[in-house]
This record gives C-alpha cells, sequence and structure tokens, in this order.
C-alpha cells in the first residue's frame, strides 16, 4: 500500500472536518463538480484554477471552517504532487530524448518498411503503443501526425484507416497504462498495486485496441474519406541529424521501465516472501521511481549519446522536457487536493454508507462516475483524478487484483465520448483537417469504444480473477 493511500485511509478514518449530513454531502459534492465544469466549459478558465476553486467551494457548500478546508486541499495537493510528480518529470524526459533523438522515427520506419497493404494498419497500432508507452497523449499525437499523414498520402491509404489505429494505441495507453499522469493518480489514491495494475491493464489494452484501431478504422473510412491534408505535415524531428539510435536498442530503452514493473510483480506472485533476496532486489529496481529513472539514464546512452548528442545538448534537452509538464502537474495536484477535501468533508464515508444498499458493482460505479466527470469537464485526467478521489473508500476491502480493475474501470471511463469541450478533439479536428462532424463520427466514437470495451473486459476479468 502506497504511502498517500495509507494517508489517505487515516484522513478518512478521522472525524470529518464539518458535521453535514449525507444529504448536504451530497449536494455539496454535485455542486462542487458542477463549478468545476462551468469555470472550464464556460468561462474557459484553466483545470488548476477551477479544481482549486471547485475545492473550497465545496468545503463551504458542506460547511466546514475554510481554514479546514485550506488545510485539507493543501495537503492533498503536497501529498498527490510527492507521490507521481517525479514520475510525470521522468516520463517526460524519456518521452523528449526519445523524440528529438530520432528514436521514434526509428522505431516507426523500421516497422513501415515491413508493413504493407492490410497489415498496414497493425503496424500503426504497433507503432503508437510503443510509443505512447512513455509519452504523454498531445506529444505522442505530434509526433505521429506526420507518419500517418505521409504514409497515407504515399500509399494511398484511406486517411482514417491509418490514422484511427494510431489514435487508439496512443489513447488506450494514456487512458489504461502507467506511467501516464491519470493512471498513476488513481493507482495512489486507491492503494493498487501498480505492477499487478500495468500487467491487468496490457491484458485489457490489446483486445480494446485492436477492436478501436483496426477493426473500428474499416467503418470510420467509409463514413470519412478524406484525403491527407498536405499543410499540416511538419518537419520531422530527426531530419537535423546526422545518425540515429538503433532500434533493437530504441525499443529495448522504451519497455525497460515496464519490464521491471512486471518483474517485480511476477516476482511478488511467484516468491511471495519479503524476506525473500530475490523479491527484495525486485521490490527496489521494480519502483516506477527507479525504472524510470534507469530507463532515464540508460535513454541517454542509447538514444541521446546514439544520436551523437554532446553532453549540452542532452542537457537542454532535459531541461526543454520539463517546462511542457508544469500544467500537468498542476491539474494533477488540484485534482489530489480536490480528492483530499472530498475525503476530509466525509464523502468517502457517505459512499460506503449508501453503497450497503447498491445493487451497482463497485467496478460499474467508478467507471460511470468518470463518464460522467469526464463528458462534463472534456478532461481524462480530471475524470480520472474525482472518479478515484470518490469511490476510493470502496477498494478497501478489495482484493490486490479487484483494486487494481477499478482503476482500470475509472480510467476507461475517463476517455468516453470525446467531445467538443475536450483539448485532444481539437488537436484531432485540426491535425486531419476534418469538420466538427467528421472528428464526432471518427475520434468521438472511437474513444467511445476504447471507454465501453475497456470496462466490457474489466467486468469479464473480475469473474474469474
Amino acid at each position: 500500500m502506497t504511502s498517500l493511500n495509507v494517508e489517505m485511509l487515516a484522513a478518512g478514518a478521522a472525524e470529518p472536518i464539518t458535521s453535514a449530513g449525507n444529504a448536504r454531502l451530497g449536494i455539496a459534492v454535485l455542486a462542487g463538480i458542477a463549478v468545476i465544469v462551468v469555470l472550464i466549459t464556460r468561462f474557459k478558465l484553466h483545470a488548476f484554477l477551477a479544481l482549486t476553486i471547485g475545492s473550497l467551494l465545496l468545503g463551504a457548500f458542506a460547511g466546514a471552517p475554510l481554514g479546514d478546508t485550506i488545510t485539507s486541499f493543501t495537503a492533498g495537493l503536497g501529498t498527490t504532487v510527492a507521490g507521481v510528480g517525479v514520475l510525470i518529470a521522468l516520463g517526460a524526459i524519456l518521452g523528449k530524448l526519445l523524440a528529438d533523438s530520432g528514436g521514434a522515427d526509428q522505431i516507426v520506419d523500421t516497422i513501415l518498411a515491413r508493413a504493407s497493404g492490410r497489415a498496414m494498419p497493425w503496424a500503426m497500432v504497433l507503432i503508437a503503443s510503443v510509443i505512447g508507452l512513455p509519452l504523454f497523449f498531445e506529444v505522442g499525437i505530434v509526433l505521429l501526425i506526420p507518419v500517418v499523414l505521409l504514409v497515407a498520402k504515399r500509399g494511398n491509404y484511406s486517411l482514417m484507416r491509418i490514422g484511427i489505429p494510431a489514435l487508439a494505441g496512443l489513447s488506450v495507453m494514456h487512458g489504461l497504462i502507467p506511467p501516464h499522469p491519470g493512471p498513476l493518480v488513481a493507482i495512489d489514491a486507491i492503494g493498487a498495486n501498480l505492477g499487478v495494475t500495468l500487467a491487468l491493464g496490457l491484458v485489457v489494452a490489446v483486445p480494446t485496441v485492436v477492436i478501436a484501431g483496426p477493426l473500428f478504422s474499416r467503418y470510420a473510412a467509409r463514413w470519412v474519406d478524406i484525403p491527407a491534408p498536405d499543410r499540416m505535415i511538419p518537419q520531422r524531428a530527426s531530419e537535423d541529424l546526422d545518425r540515429r539510435p538503433g532500434f533493437g536498442a530504441t525499443v529495448a530503452t522504451v519497455l525497460l521501465p515496464v519490464v521491471l514493473m512486471l518483474v517485480k510483480a511476477l516476482v511478488e506472485i511467484v516468491v511471495d516472501d519479503p524476506e525473500n533476496h530475490l523479491q527484495r532486489v525486485t521490490d527496489i529496481v521494480g519502483q516506477p521511481l527507479i525504472a524510470l529513472l534507469a530507463a532515464v539514464l540508460v535513454g541517454m546512452l542509447t538514444l541521446g549519446r546514439a544520436a551523437g548528442f554532446t553532453r549540452g545538448r542532452l542537457s537542454s534537452t532535459v531541461e526543454s522536457s520539463l517546462a511542457p509538464i508544469a500544467g500537468v502537474l498542476l491539474i494533477v495536484g488540484a485534482g489530489g487536493g480536490f480528492k483530499q477535501t472530498l475525503i476530509d468533508i466525509g464523502v468517502g464515508r457517505m459512499i460506503l454508507d449508501l453503497s450497503e444498499n447498491w445493487s451497482i458493482p463497485a467496478l460499474l460505479l467508478g467507471w460511470l462516475i468518470a463518464v460522467a466527470i469526464r463528458l462534463a469537464t472534456g478532461s481524462a485526467t480530471v475524470a480520472t483524478i474525482s472518479a478515484a478521489g470518490l469511490v476510493a473508500p470502496l477498494a478497501a476491502d478489495m482484493s490486490t487484483t479487484h483494486a487494481a480493475l477499478l482503476v482500470l474501470a475509472i480510467g476507461a471511463g475517463s476517455l468516453f465520448f470525446s467531445h467538443v469541450n475536450d483539448a485532444g478533439f481539437w488537436l484531432v479536428k485540426e491535425y486531419f483537417g476534418m469538420t466538427v462532424g467528421q472528428t464526432i463520427k471518427t475520434w468521438s466514437v472511437m474513444e467511445t469504444i476504447i471507454s465501453v470495451c475497456g470496462i466490457v473486459f474489466v467486468l469479464l476479468l473480475s469473474l474469474v480473477l
């Protein structure tokens, strides 16, 4: 159990900072979320500010003293950033190294050289999934769009037949697989095992991405038949480099943190002895901090040095990778503050009290809450953080596997039907040169398929695990 979750449970076990009853708490929660939704959608306020204001008003609606509400919010923000902030930063560094060194281009070119015809959509899924492991969704889109457009144009493929599989691969990685911010925060909030969540996330991700990517792209290509827009083909990252890192070394670097975390989970299951020397070693190297740090250090050699980067260029690459994630860190931190405020006013106990009479499974409940917040705010990260904070008390008596499945259910719900209040919607629309209607028929439907398939596979796994 993570330190953040221990603190969360301790806070949940303490006396609430308000004496409000369940009815008032329920109204306060709805009002707090409504404030966040209105501020983000109507007034276009940054999600960090919206979450901060929403947290303070949540406490006020519940009748909590302002000082106690501020304390709860700042404590939640601090523990959340402490728990996942370094991991987000390390992931950003690795992603920047992958992009600037030409390592991502090397993966793309190698796979595309061996794929053609009907295999091309499957190749795009593979490329997007591998590259999407260490990259944020927006960075992955910017990196892959040139490839998608070039492949569609030069190979005379339907843009949707190539683009939808790539988008599906990126989106599934973003919503279900750590070390992306949403899954990491949900794992911390719920107290799930990261290695088990990663392993089960891969099990859910594979069939989900197949259905939402290559299979759905057949229909998307019929619904929206448009050419690749020439104006959106930017310069590739490695065109100014004399050489690029090798394919094998690049893939090994990208997969290193995933392998280390999976080995840790596997050894825990097979050995199941905290005093065993092997388990003690894997417990250390499989920690996400150590795994990602190892990948970054290895990447400086296998990616940076292999591309001819000097020490100065490596330093500038690392420095430039951190600035874009400032907004992500603030949003994640404020989401943690909102979650802690929910806990401290007694919402956890309220949900436990009410859920005793509910017949709806906890996994489905987590998915539905995430869906509602996603539709309202347009942010997968906000939806994941808020839903995890609301349903975390339900995970107290869950097994390790079911706690991991709850994280995945929330992650799946956070991807449901991206529309006009989602920045990703407009990013896809502009890059592919589509109208709003065309974007809804392709991108929005694809996201919905990912979300529904995700919860279906999660529920199926819950029946056998």
